[in-house]
């Protein structure tokens, strides 16, 4: 020990010596070392604590001992071991084989480390500085390592000045013996002692309690870590402590290129966390790195190690957030995914995130996918004892959720693409055998369905057949709600609805299962009918269920009944009738071809928990009608109007339903009134208004003999109905039928059958007593139950002869209309009291007292009762005399003495006097009049007789008369006035007659209007004629006022000049009490009445331009007391002197209050833009202004906040702008905020006036409105005020930001997203390129448009102020080629913002790349040039057109590419050939022949080939141009071969021997030559169809090629072997051996390999010599002493020789 102390002792002294000359010469490059190493741990690293990866990174990195569990261990102590005044140290423990010499000089230097170029080994650690990142957390950190005890410090070294990396040596076993007292045993190998600087304690303890569980992951060496604070005090103790260990499960499942394994993290002290313990599933597959991307750092590696792991369970995460990458240790990179992606990934120095636009990084993202489903189908299909349902958990794994990252989604999008094109989803097969199909092969089934199919199975039905419906079905386990976002992803859809249809009739689900399931699917089919199943063939299958004519069970398809094809499915809407109603539609033949569900399908329905859902759409499209026993009935009863035997049926129906309470009686009576009934003949009818019993015993027959109501609609009962009869095994008599049929048929007799309109015959003479109470009894029936009697029923009782009456004592039979039943007393008062009249009495004594029940029957019939009919006989008999001859005076006086009579007896005279006061017999002065139009002359008559004619009593009756005062009263003769005023109107004379009345006449008519509720006729009669006397005269009464001496309103008479008024000294005070008669007849009589007739007059003079300024300023007076009045101002005369024109104002125009404007001082600034009506205070006088209040309240305006309205529809914009000041435009302005205010509308003449002169001042000058932006802090991060025509706030001042909608109200563009158009049309008024760019920054960020040509132009910039505007079709944003710089303007050469290069594109339609036709254009510039093409702009070019060549191109090229490259044999350079003179050289031995002219004729090929440009590709091009080969183009001229002479050869001999063949076919199955299986045989065959000749004389050929310009080009060889491709024939020179030497079999091998190479590789022209070799080496016997150099490709024959047969 103490050796190997010394020998680091002293290899530490050696390095202070050598490196940083100490106790020598100062090292100039001293302290830039220290200042490098400063700034690269300084400045590498995000954040402070990254040390802690570093070192853990260091320490995966590090060598451990065979046996031992590679561990590190983290403890943190508050002790300051080192004695430097730290308030803290961290100790870091590692059990690795410790320090070598080698890491003690990397440690001591900067950029080396000793695992540069060990990738291969396992080591992650690269950047050389991982240790020293411990700087920034202490200042002088510790070694202890095989002996090292060394220190470095931060501060530099006082003997070199270099920091960090010059070690120093800790003497003494103190600080030893402390670490272990930390530690607590034995230290192992290395430790790190870091005594922490004061600022930096908090931040790693930080770090260290973020230590995740999951940092053991993907390390493949440490399997133990562990983090913990040392402290005396526990309670002190900050630092979350953990311990983490790793346990392998060693390889399950090895392939070619993977490895799975499970491996087990156990994460102890994390808290509170129920998961300390998390398995993973870890995938490990290698791929070989791709050239493309290689990177330097990595250039030693060539394969890619993927591993993924699927945390089994929920992963460990101790509160942190989940790292979805890893490069060894955790990155920061949340991928959303869930699985870890571990690879060896190139990060940033932070190890935050990976470098997401390396293309090393991007070559492993491109294989993440290839791993994926590796690992996955290994998950899901390797266990092929795991039952099915197992599997769905396991696609958890699938990357669902999008990622934050795009270079992640499109490894999640290639993850999906791949799992769509793989058979990985488990699918139903219901053969114990496992099925997986790719997504798109699979459909998901209906929860609902599901559930139906699994009871099926259950009930025996056989689904063995399910895929065989047009699609694969999903796994049930798998098709569920929770797997839903794992379905969406995999696109796996629902199948189509045909299926369903499909399954269900390709299986017994519908009559195999029980009826509980069977409603279970018909509700599944309803559920889904709208949206799913009602366009399928699910209409087509048999599939309701119905009970046939034979009473068994059938099937229904939906489309036969729900189509009315003459078939209707039936349901009873209740259990308890569903037999029933079966059974009697069985009675019935099944009738209208009506089925029933079957008896428990309907009691499944009724029991189904969704039984609304089924019903429903039975009801509605399936068209199953659920009935009761009464709709089943109301749709029966039809059917049966032409079967008698149905008919009775019915009945008894009907009458059993009832009797099993089946139907309610309402029901029944319904039914039965439009049910079909026999009739006494046998037939069935079914119109009827009612029934007759049978007519045997009946009353009806009794009266009239026959059946009078038939016409009327009523039939009698047939026989049929009397009859027993069965009928679903119960029996009805023919009593218990008709007695049904009585109650709700209404069979009838009398007294309950309804009159006829016909005579009854018995009633024409005599009628018996029995029959007169039957007739009386049904009249009175017929009574109580409110019936009319027709008229000719009625006729024949009233007047016929039948009722027996006595009269005088002698019997007799009259009709009831002259029959009386009266009291004997009252008839002899009737006639002791006048001339009497025999009156015919009903005979009593016959027809006994039951002949009184009767006597209300008896007065309808027209029998008379009363006293008061006896005396309206005799009166009518008086008024007949008296209309036959006059009465006379004595016979009048007659009259009143019988009434006087009497009043005397007792007997009201009143029906007598009403049968004679209505007729005209009392003469009076105008004529003969009824007593009650007539009147009897007294002195209260004589004011009414002024205005009325009145009917008195005529003279000639004498003063006798007098004496029947009482008599005539009751008569109704008019004794006294009492207020007769109804009379006096009644009589009233003609209106002419009614002029210049006298006072009293007219205080009698405003009596009567008074008292008569309807005056319109008194009204009328004196509306024209001037009966009122006035101060004017006599006048109208709509002419006249009535003012009172108190009224307050007469002000507004003295207006104007004339308003008649009541003559109050005439007519009296008495007057003004009838004020409201007066307004009936028209005069004016209050403010109201005066206020319209002022304001007729008010109309007339303003119509008439009479009103002057008198009348006005006299009304003004007037107003302002009328606005003084309790009363409310009328609404009329407002309303006039409000919309009359009757102010005069400065335009000389008069104008109606409100508008017009009473100036003032704040109406100046508005003055010089405007013409407004200002009230004429010139024509007026200054004392208008004295009524500013009245005219304010009359509508005038006064207040300028109140005109907005007047300045926007005077606005008068003066011609010269600069004459409009700022304040002139702000008094606008507040004209306009005004409006805004309000709510109101803007006129559109005003914003046509404002929009039609530029008056705001701009940047720009003076602008209409819309031609203005106002400018605010939001457009300053786009724009300056001077770029545009923004509104000038130095004249208007900051003010006018306030004024913005009141601008936007006139025009003005204030909002920055509608500014675009006004913007871009300043574009062409600026040539600095900063001010464009940020012209079109804010365009492209408001998605600007423009709209016409004109504005589809692009700012070209030449230099900073200078440039031009451009064509976008002359543009391209890249041009990564550097092609067209002088064809095209490539936007990208200059500063644009990458937004803005984007908006050219979206915008301007700016091409993002040259397009075809640019490319064609380009070439035919270089056709027309002439000038060489560089290889570079050849490769360019060529590259695009193969990479763009498809079947929409193919013509463009063909039309443009009119010259081909070729290479000049002279410059060698690329020129430009027709293509009709290159040739494809696909004959190296004609290539050769011909390339010994002057001439460039073979077509041009890169070299050497890219992978972008391959040869191949080329030639395909160039076919496709039209371009020819040489071996077909080339005419052999001449040839000195005795063709005659040539002596065949067998091929097989000669060329095509098994050895060389299996040689050719094994060299094209290079991998470098890339050539598919079909190529390679293609070629082979060619060589075996050749034809062989040898001769003996040498060859001589001559060849020719003819070009468009008629030149021919001639060539000639000599040859010992020529291959004829056109002919394929192989032409030999013969080799004679016993004369040829070594040279000639050698040169004769030569030509034979040569040209067997060139045949089969034209294409593949760069290896021909190499197989040409072999060839050579094959024919010439020295095979055994090169095998080594052909004998793969021998073996790679032997394959390709078996694979051709």
């Amino acid at each position: 020990m103490a050796s190997t102390a010394t020998a680091a002792k002293e290899h530490v002294a050696e390095i202070r010596r050598t490196k940083f000359s100490i106790g020598g010469k100062p090292n100039p490059l001293t302290e830039d070392l220290h200042q490098a190493v400063k700034n690269l741990s300084a400045e590498l690293y995000a954040k402070d604590v990254h040390f802690l990866m570093e070192l853990i990174q260091n320490a995966e990195d590090n060598e451990y001992p065979d046996g031992v569990d590679p561990s590190l261990e983290f403890v943190i102590t508050s002790k300051d071991i080192t004695s430097t005044g730290a308030p803290a140290t961290l100790l870091i423990f590692n059990n690795e084989k410790g320090f070598s010499r080698k890491n003690i000089e990397s440690i001591c230097s900067v950029g080396r480390s000793t695992k540069k170029g060990l990738r291969k080994r396992g080591y992650i650690g690269e950047k050389g500085i991982g240790f020293k990142s411990v700087f920034l957390i202490t200042a002088q950190p510790h070694i202890f390592s095989n002996g090292y005890q060394i220190r470095f410090n931060e501060k530099p070294c006082e003997h070199c000045n270099v920091g960090y990396i010059v070690p120093e040596w800790v003497e003494g076993d103190q600080l030893l013996s402390a670490i272990v007292s930390v530690y607590g045993s034995t230290l192992p190998k290395t430790t790190l002692l870091l005594p922490l600087k004061p600022d930096k304690v908090e931040p790693v303890k930080d770090q260290l309690s973020s230590v995740h569980p999951e940092l053991l992951l993907f390390l493949s060496k440490i399997k133990r870590l562990s983090v913990k604070e040392h402290n005396a005090d526990p309670s002190l103790k900050t630092v979350s402590a953990i311990s983490i260990s790793s346990e392998k499960n060693f390889v399950t499942s090895k392939s070619l290129d993977a490895d799975s394994y499970t491996l087990y993290l156990t994460a102890d002290d994390i808290g509170d966390v129920d998961e300390k313990e998390c398995g993973y599933y870890m995938w490990k597959q290698r791929f070989p790195v791709k050239q493309v991307n290689k990177v330097e750092v990595r250039m030693e590696v060539e394969e890619w190690v993927i591993t993924l792991a699927f945390p089994i369970g929920r992963r460990l995460n101790r509160g942190l957030s989940l790292p979805g990458i890893y490069s060894f240790l955790p990155t920061e990179t949340v991928t959303n995914f869930p699985f870890v992606i571990q690879s060896d990934f190139l990060l940033a120095s932070s190890r935050e995130n990976i470098l997401w636009d390396n293309k090393w990084n991007q070559g492993i993202l491109d294989c993440v996918p290839i791993a994926f489903l590796n690992a996955f189908t290994q998950l899901v299909k390797s266990t092929e004892d795991a039952p099915v349902s197992s599997l769905p958990k396991m696609f958890w794994f699938l990357p669902i959720n999008d990622s934050s990252h795009p270079k992640l989604n499109l490894v999640r999008d290639a993850i999906k693409t791949r799992l769509i094109n793989d058979t990985i989803v488990p699918c139903e097969s219901y053969t114990g055998q496992k099925l997986f199909r790719k997504p798109n092969e699979v459909g998901r089934l209906k929860p609902t369905f599901w559930s139906i199919l699994n009871k099926a199975r259950k009930q025996g039905v056989n689904f063995s057949d399910i895929s065989s419906h047009g699609s694969y079905i999903i796994a049930s386990s798998f098709d569920k709600v929770e797997y839903n976002a794992i379905l969406d992803f995999l696109a796996i859809q629902p199948v189509d609805n045909e299926w369903y249809a499909k399954c269900i009739s390709g299986s017994n689900l519908v009559l195999g299962v029980s009826e509980d399931l069977y409603i279970q699917l018909l509700v599944f089919i309803a559920e889904g009918w709208g949206s799913s199943f009602h366009n399928t063939n699910m209409k087509n299958i048999p599939l309701i269920k119905f009970v046939g004519m034979d009473g068994k069970l059938d099937l229904f398809k939906i489309n036969v009944v729900s189509h009315g094809a003459g078939n209707k499915l039936l349901a009873a809407d209740s259990d308890h009738i569903i037999s029933w109603l079966i059974n009697w539609n069985t009675e019935f033949g099944c009738s209208k071809g009506q089925f029933f569900l079957p008896k428990a399908m309907q009691e499944a329905i009724q029991s189904c928990s969704k039984s609304h859902t089924l019903k429903k759409w039975l009801k509605e499209d399936v068209k199953v009608k659920f009935v009761s026993v009464n709709e089943y009935a109301e749709h029966l009863s039809p059917s049966l109007n032409v079967d008698r035997k149905l008919a009775v049926t019915f009945s008894h129906f009907l009458r059993g339903s009832l009797e099993k309470q089946y139907l309610m009686k309402h029901e029944v009576r319904n039914l039965c009134s439009s049910m079909p009934i026999v009739d006494n003949y046998g037939v069935v009818i079914v119109q009827r208004k009612g029934v007759l019993e049978p007519s045997s015993g009946s009353n009806w027959v009794k009266l009239f003999g026959y059946n009078p109501w038939r016409q009327d609609g009523y039939i009698e009962l047939g026989v049929d109905y009397t009859q027993q009869k069965s009928f679903v095994g119960i029996s009805t008599s023919g009593k218990q039928l008709l007695s049904f049929l009585k109650e709700y048929v209404k069979a009838s007799d009398l007294p309950y059958l309804p009159p006829p309109n016909v005579a009854i015959p018995t009633l024409s003479s005599h009628l018996e007593k029995s029959n007169t109470f039957i007739l009386l009894n049904w009249l009175h029936l017929l009574r109580l139950q409110g019936s009319s009697l027709p008229v000719k029923f009625l006729s024949s009782i009233k007047n016929g002869s039948w009722l027996k009456i006595t009269l005088s004592c002698s019997p007799g039979h009259r009709p009831p209309s002259e029959s009386f039943m009266l009291d004997s007393k009252i008839g002899k008062l009737l006639q002791n009291g006048s001339v009497l009249v025999d009156i015919p009495l009903l005979d009593e004594n016959f027809y006994g007292v039951e002949i009184k029940k009767y006597q209300e029957e008896l007065r309808i019939i027209g029998v008379r009762f009363h006293d008061k009919d006896a005396c309206e006989f005799i009166g009518k008999r008086l008024m007949t005399l008296a209309a036959s001859s006059k009465l006379t005076r004595d016979n009048v006086l007659s009259i009143l003495k019988f009434i006087q009579y009497l009043g005397a007896n007792y007997l009201s005279p009143a029906n007598f006097i009403d049968s004679i006061k209505g007729e005209k017999w009392l003469k009076t002065k105008k004529g003969y009049m009824p007593p009650s139009n007539s009147v009897l002359f007294s002195n209260e008559w004589i004011a009414a007789s002024q205005v009325s004619e009145i009917p008195f009593i005529d003279q000639d009756y004498g003063n006798e008369v007098l004496s029947f005062k009482k008599e005539l009263k009751m008569l109704g003769v008019l004794v006294e006035f009492n207020q007769s005023y109804q009379f006096v109107l009644d009589n009233l004379k003609p209106s002419s007659s009614l002029a210049s009345l006298s006072s009293d006449a007219v205080l009698l008519i405003l009596r009567c209007i008074q008292s008569i509720s309807s005056s319109d006729k008194l009204v009328q009669a004196l509306k024209n004629q001037k009966s009122l006397k006035t101060n004017l005269g006599y006048r109208c009464p709509s002419e006249c006022f009535l003012l009172n001496p108190d009224s307050e309103w007469g002000c507004l008479l003295q207006v104007f000049g004339s308003f008649p008024v009541l003559d109050q000294r005439f007519y009296g005070n008495s007057i003004f009490s009838m004020a409201n008669e007066l307004k009936k007849l028209g005069v004016m009589v209050d403010l109201e009445d005066t206020s319209k007739a002022f304001t007729r007059t008010f109309k007339q003079h303003v119509s008439s331009s009479s009103i002057t300024k008198e009348n006005v300023l006299l009304f003004l007076s007037a107003y302002r007391k009328l606005l003084k009045l309790k009363d409310k101002f009328p609404s009329e005369l407002k309303n006039c002197i409000s919309t009359e024109k009757w102010l005069r104002t400065r335009l000389g125009d008069y104008r109606s209050p409100n508008k017009c404007i009473l100036f003032g001082t704040e109406w100046e600034p508005i003055s010089p833009i405007s013409l407004l009506p200002f009230v004429d205070d010139r024509f007026y006088g200054k004392e208008i202004h004295d009524y500013r209040t009245e005219l304010k309240r009359l509508g005038v305006v006064t207040d300028f906040k109140d005109g907005a309205k007047f300045v926007v529809d005077g606005i008068f914009l003066p011609q010269d702008s600069s004459n409009i000041t700022s304040v002139n435009v702000y008094s606008l302005l507040d004209s306009v905020k005004k409006l805004k205010e309000i709510k109101a509308d803007i006129p559109d003449s005003f914003l046509k006036k404002v929009s039609e002169k530029s008056w705001l001042k701009t940047h720009f000058g003076y602008k209409r409105p819309n031609e203005c932006l106002l400018f605010y802090p939001k457009w300053d991060q786009y724009l300056k005020p001077n770029v545009g025509p923004f509104i000038d706030e130095g004249f208007y001042g900051p003010a006018i930001q306030s004024y913005s909608d009141e601008l936007k109200g006139v025009g003005v563009v204030t909002d920055i997203n509608e500014g675009c158009k006004l913007i871009a049309g300043y574009l062409d008024s600026h040539s600095n390129f900063n001010t464009i760019c940020r012209i079109y920054h804010y365009l492209s960020d408001f998605n600007w448009q423009p709209d016409d040509e004109v504005s589809r132009k692009i700012w070209i910039p030449r230099g900073v102020d200078n440039g031009e505007c451009v064509s976008p079709k002359d543009c391209v944003l890249y041009d990564k080629k550097n092609l067209f710089g002088e064809q095209l303007n490539v936007l990208g050469k200059f500063e644009y913002l990458k937004d803005t290069l984007n908006f050219f594109a979206r915008v301007f339609d700016v091409k993002v790349h040259p397009s075809v036709d640019d490319y064609c254009k380009l070439w035919t510039t270089w056709e027309s040039s002439k000038r060489p093409v560089t290889h570079d702009e050849c490769c360019a070019f060529w590259e695009f057109v193969v990479a763009n060549w498809n079947p929409k191109t193919d013509l463009v090229f063909k039309k443009n590419l009119l010259k081909l490259p070729v290479l000049d044999p002279i410059s060698g350079g690329i020129i430009l050939s027709d293509k009709s003179d290159v040739f494809i050289g696909d004959d190296l031995f004609l290539m050769d022949l011909f390339r010994s002219s002057s001439r460039s004729i073979f077509v041009w090929y890169p070299q050497p080939c890219t992978k972008a440009l391959t040869r191949t590709k080329l030639v395909d091009i160039y076919r496709k141009l039209g371009v020819c080969t040489l071996s077909e183009s080339a005419k052999k001229s001449i040839t000195d071969v005795d063709f005659s002479g040539l002596e065949p050869v067998s091929s097989r001999e000669k060329i095509t021997k098994r050895g060389l063949f299996k040689l050719i076919l094994g060299f094209l199955a290079d991998s470098r030559l890339k050539r598919e299986v079909e190529k390679r045989h293609e070629a082979v065959s060619r060589l075996l169809a050749l034809e062989a000749f040898e001769t003996l004389n040498p060859m001589t050929v001559g060849y020719h090629l003819s070009l468009s310009s008629g030149d021919v080009i001639k060539v000639e060889a000599n040859r010992m072997i020529r291959w004829d491709k056109q002919n394929s024939k192989l032409f030999m020179q013969k080799l004679e051996r016993s004369n040829a030497g070594y040279k000639d079999v050698i040169e004769s091998g030569s030509h034979f390999g040569e040209v067997i190479a060139e045949g089969v590789l034209w294409e593949n022209e760069e290896f021909v010599g190499e197989l040409s070799e072999l060839i050579r080496i094959k024919t010439t016997f020295l095979l055994p002493y090169l095998l080594n150099s052909w004998g793969k490709y021998a073996k790679d024959g032997d394959q390709e020789v078996n694979c051709c047969g």
